[in-house]
């Protein structure tokens, strides 16, 4: 028998109306008009102009790296964010509570002084960065630089989205799994995986929405050189600075165009995921 939908859910606790009532003018106020207040500035610059100015290829060339770079970024810290969550969650070494707390020093480190620490390190006569030259490996001022510093800030995301997830996990489950016969890797393929996957795809997609509309980091490491290490934010902030507010608007469309479909289809994959392995 399939379930009504209610529009009002029953609580015991009464004034929904009220409290949605809020809600919408919360989000209204302070997400849809602003976001709609873009694509009325850029309604006003005409068709012809605003393909003009975002085909440009410099433009391109941003779109191009500023969502190359934030999937890859998203996609490191999702495999690497696993595994930091799975070290906190399942095991007790000396300093635990001192690296639990250092995941959390992106959140609360300013951007700028993240570009400039990321900068110096791997500059090419930086701690870092000078032995890398000797290899012939560059960061600062490449793509790379930017991915690395992408990394830095979105690794929080995936860690805290994953962490109470594996925390609620009970070891049972791992316990008789294994005395059923099952080996390590098909536990943690069949078992820990799927409970875990709708919580890594968030935490994938709130580390990427945050690589997109990267700047202040990005800005330093990158060294901005148009067609290579210039990204879409960067681009945006250099029109406003111009005076030209519809070109600045019409890059933000796009990208808030393109950033809402991606975001889309990596929320139905989690609701795929979690409805089949439910």
């Amino acid at each position: 028998m399939r379930r009504k939908w209610k529009f009002k859910q029953y609580s015991v606790l009464p004034g929904f109306g009220l409290t949605f009532g809020f809600t919408m003018m919360y989000v209204t106020l302070l997400i849809l008009i602003p976001l709609l207040m873009i694509f009325f500035n850029t309604f006003e610059m005409g068709w012809e102009r605003f393909w003009a100015t975002v085909t440009d290829p410099r433009v391109v060339a941003s779109y191009k790296l500023s969502f190359g770079a934030a999937f890859v970024a998203a996609f490191i810290n999702a495999i690497f964010g696993m595994l930091i969550a799975w070290v906190l969650v399942r095991y007790d070494f000396a300093g635990k509570r001192i690296l639990d707390g250092l995941i959390d020093l992106p959140f609360a480190l300013p951007t700028a002084v993240a570009g400039i620490a990321l900068t110096t390190l791997y500059a090419s006569n930086g701690w870092v960065g000078q032995y890398l030259d000797i290899l012939g490996i560059r960061i600062a001022f490449t793509p790379l630089g930017i991915m690395v510093a992408l990394t830095f800030i979105g690794l929080p995301f995936v860690v805290r989205m994953v962490q109470p997830v594996l925390a609620s996990i009970e070891k049972e489950l791992e316990e008789a799994s294994a005395s059923l016969g099952a080996n390590r890797y098909y536990t943690f393929t069949k078992i820990i995986v799927p409970i875990v996957l709708p919580a890594l795809l968030t935490g994938f997609a709130l580390a990427f929405a945050r690589a997109l509309g990267e700047y202040g980091s990005v800005v330093f490491i990158s060294g901005n050189m148009p067609m290579r290490t210039e990204i879409t934010p960067l681009l945006i902030m250099t029109k406003l600075e111009q005076f030209d507010y519809q070109g600045a608007t019409a890059i933000a469309a796009v990208m808030l165009v393109i950033s809402f479909f991606m975001l889309l289809f990596i929320n139905l994959i989690q609701w795929w995921s979690g409805r089949r392995h439910a």
